[in-house]
């Protein structure tokens, strides 16, 4: 492996974690009964003993005692608040209930800047326009930096250089006039690049191809929050004539990962380290995160939810992100297939805007799409069937249904896959 600057700074990742840990482990409650276990434990990182025997946490570690299992001894949340030193946020509570977060002040926005420079073209244009605006187009419960359920005036939607233009989080609700001022709000604020949900972006950029409205400042399209589908991608590509970058993360740990120039996914290594865990034979296993630069809530080995694949290759690690946990289905025989397996069969297929798939029973699939325009000619919808059906290894394939809506959660992200409920166990 050649010795690029990725791979040299990846490779001194664990000697920072080495800096950090112990002080983490001592002062921080949550972890107090760890060290133990840290001293006595094999690792194969040398710098961190038994680094990789540390239990791994998720949200309700989070919540659990929260905020006083962070809070380190002789320190009041009311004083780090009045001090302006911490925000408190949310998750977005789509596969879990609302997780309450401990962000010291600006680090949202120092963590964007870091993953958002992974990509050549993105980091030039911020480069020549310092004051790059954005526009933000996703569900409006809560956006980091504004929450609201009601209907602000345009200036309270403004943040910095950025303006938010959705009014509701269910947007195969919006009416002509509200894309309408939605267009005319864009066109008016003349972005740089767009920040989207890959759903409610599409949405709007169908209207826009359709009343043939363009963007002339737009440079590039950030498609976030949750998976972005081939088709959502297709639209927005389509109908805005620039390139749409994935920008991966979550609220709790920051953005992870970003899409190169080239279309792969580059991890943002002064922001976190991560781990694939329980990898299957494909290598691909369960994401864990250990933050770096959030020293009011940092997490150790945090289990995000998500799939994805490490691939390590002579210039640098780079990953394929498989979608969430929760929406992976098991295929006869316990095979898993990921939210982007699924996703993979609607390649080349025309005329989706957004679909889900559900699994009713253990022998009936169902998929219902919202047509893009005119729906997938029956030729099309047959090879859909087939693809599915040879990828979930079942005979007829699933039922397909053309649907004008789908429902998002009750946080407004949407799921690209319902598989069958866990099995309870009736002694339960």
């Amino acid at each position: 492996m050649l010795a690029t600057p990725d791979i040299i700074r990846e490779a001194a990742q664990p000697h920072r974690l080495s800096a950090l840990l112990p002080r983490w482990l001592e002062e921080v409650p949550l972890y107090r009964h760890y060290p133990a276990a840290a001293d006595n434990a094999a690792s194969d990182l040398p710098i961190l003993p038994g680094f990789h025997r540390l239990p791994l946490i998720g949200k309700g570690d989070i919540r659990r005692g929260f905020p006083q299992n962070f809070l380190r001894d002789g320190v009041a949340l009311d004083e780090l608040l009045d001090r302006e030193l911490v925000e408190l946020e949310h998750t977005s509570g789509t596969s879990e209930v609302r997780t309450p977060l401990l962000l010291g002040l600006g680090w949202w926005a120092e963590q964007e800047a870091r993953a958002l420079r992974l990509n050549r073209l993105v980091a030039e244009t911020l480069d020549a326009l310092p004051a790059a605006r954005r526009v933000t187009i996703n569900s409006p419960v809560c956006s980091g930096d504004i929450c609201y359920s009601g209907t602000p005036a345009l200036a309270d939607r403004i943040v910095g250089n950025a303006l938010f233009t959705s009014l509701s989080r269910h947007p195969f609700l919006w009416s002509e006039s509200d894309l309408a001022r939605m267009a005319a709000e864009a066109l008016e604020w003349q972005p740089q690049f767009l920040d989207v949900d890959p759903v409610y972006g599409a949405l709007f950029a169908r209207y826009c191809e359709r009343r043939q409205i363009r963007l002339p400042s737009l440079r590039f399209i950030l498609a976030s929050y949750e998976f972005v589908s081939v088709t959502h991608r297709r639209i927005l590509e389509r109908a805005f004539g620039v390139p749409v970058f994935n920008l991966y993360g979550s609220t709790e740990t920051g953005h992870l990962l970003m899409e190169g120039e080239r279309g792969e996914m580059l991890p943002s290594l002064d922001t976190a380290f991560l781990e694939v865990v329980g990898a299957d034979n494909k290598g691909v296993g369960n994401l864990v995160v250990t933050t770096l630069t959030n020293d009011y809530m940092p997490l150790i080995r945090y289990r995000i939810g998500d799939w994805v694949e490490r691939r390590e290759e002579p210039y640098r690690t780079k990953y394929l992100v498989h979608g969430r946990a929760a929406d992976a289905f098991t295929a006869p025989g316990g095979t898993r297939r990921t939210t982007l397996e699924i996703d993979r069969c609607f390649a080349e297929v025309p005329g989706v805007l957004h679909y889900q798939l559900r699994q009713d029973s253990e022998r009936e699939w169902r998929l219902r799409y919202v047509p893009d325009g005119a729906p997938p000619c029956p030729a099309d919808v047959n090879r859909l069937r087939e693809r599915l059906a040879d990828m979930l290894q079942i005979g007829a394939g699933p039922v397909i249904q053309e649907t004008d809506a789908l429902l998002a959660e009750s946080s407004g992200k949407f799921r690209l896959g319902y598989p069958l409920p866990p099995a309870q166990d009736p002694a339960n």
